[in-house]
Parts: C-alpha cells; structure tokens; sequence
C-alpha cells in the first residue's frame, strides 16, 4: 500500500531502486505492473509475512503464488489449505499474541492466517480475509477481488471496496477509488465524472459476476491506510 501512495508523488521519479519488496497488503497485478512501468530495470517481489514469520516470498512479478509451494517444505516452512485458507507451520511462529491466551497454532503446529486463497490453474491467488466477507443476499463476496480489478483500469491508482446496507440484499457493494494524477483533475468536471464512473463499473461488468459489480462509486482524494500499510477498513 506504501508503494501505492509512493507513485502518487510527484517525487518518486527522483529515485532509481535497485529492488522492492512488497510486503503487508496483498500484491495485486495492477500494482506489480505500475512498479514495473515506473522502474523497468529494478527487480521487483512481493512477501508473505505472518505471525509465523515470512513464509515466502515471490520473485516472478506476477500477483499470487506457484502452486506447488503448498504442501512442501520451504526454507523450514510449510504451508497448506484448510477450509479455504492458507494454513503455515514455522519454527519461527509466535507462540501467541501479548496478554492472550489463546494460542496460534494448532496441534500439528500450523497457524491459520485467515486469508482465503484459490487456485487458477498452476497458481493460488488471494481471495480477501475470511472475516472480511460481504453478504450479498447470501452470496459471499470478498472485497479485496473486487479491489484488484478496479485497480486494473488504467485512470484508477488505487481502491477501497465495502459492503453497505441494503434493505433487500442484506448488503451492497459499493467502492471508493483513488484515481491517478490525470484522472483526478479530470473528475472535477460533473460530466466527465459521470462517464469515468460509467467506465469503471464497465470495466467490472465484463469481469465481475453482477452481485460483485460496485452498485456505487465514489472518487475520493486519498484512502486512510493504518501504520503497518494496510488499508484501514471499515463496514457501513
């Protein structure tokens, strides 16, 4: 999420890395692929840190991971799927949080780390957080799918997407985008506003399911991101 913000700057064309990790949010295409536009000649991955520590990292600039990774032993890591989400056992997790009791890892030693994952094809991506799901007239609906896609049009820099109450379904999905420099001025404009919405719902329609289509948009200036750079969420 840092390096989202970092592209926004105007600044961040004063710096040449060598190589950048992403690490904390989940890496989605859109964001490798702006990473690899800005420096073409950096090398560019993204890590899997948990409580129990980095459980890997990906090099291949492409979002998710091999997988193959799952059900092996990796630098003194394993990892598997349970119940939709990836489970991992290290040597170097936490033996529990500060003051709790309760602790992280089960019986055979691995920790559910509550991201739900899906394999397409060779590889498994992220689906969203298991507790985070949005209730879409008994549909489930995790927003972070939904975020990767609208961050994939070339005027969005980057999104927030959350359920709102709906008297019929139970909820709604409704999205607030940060757009890029070009994007934003033009948004000031009603009209041109209008047919940038319109454009970005498209955009969704012809990859979304309809129940995971945003049934409202809203351009706002920047989005609240907590200290490890994670995006604040919240339900509404």
């Amino acid at each position: 999420m840092q390096w989202r913000r970092a592209l926004m700057a105007p600044a961040i064309r004063c710096i040449t890395p060598r190589y950048m990790r992403l690490s904390g949010e989940i890496a989605d295409q859109a964001i490798l692929d702006s990473l690899r536009a800005a420096f073409p000649d950096a090398a560019i991955g993204h890590a899997y840190v948990t409580e129990a520590g980095v459980a890997f990292d990906v090099n291949d600039g492409l979002a998710g991971f091999p997988a193959d990774y799952i059900g092996t032993v990796r630098n003194g890591v394993g990892m598997k799927i349970l119940d939709g989400t990836l489970r991992i056992r290290s040597c170097g997790a936490a033996a529990g949080y500060v003051g709790g009791e309760r602790r992280l890892a089960d019986a055979a030693g691995f920790v559910d780390t509550g991201d739900m994952v899906e394999r397409h094809g060779d590889r498994f991506y992220f689906a969203g957080r298991k507790g985070g799901i949005i209730n879409i007239g008994g549909l489930k609906v995790h927003p972070e799918e939904i975020e990767a896609v609208i961050n994939r049009h070339p005027s969005v820099r980057m999104s927030l997407v959350r359920g709102r109450q709906s008297p019929i379904t139970g909820s709604v999905v409704v999205a607030d985008v940060v757009l890029k420099g070009e994007g934003q001025a033009a948004a000031d404009k009603s009209a041109r506003q209008i047919a940038l919405k319109d454009d970005i719902l498209k955009f969704c329609r012809e990859t979304l399911p309809r129940h995971k289509v945003p049934a409202a948009i809203s351009f706002v200036p920047a989005l609240k991101v907590a200290a490890a750079g994670k995006l604040v969420r919240r339900q509404g």
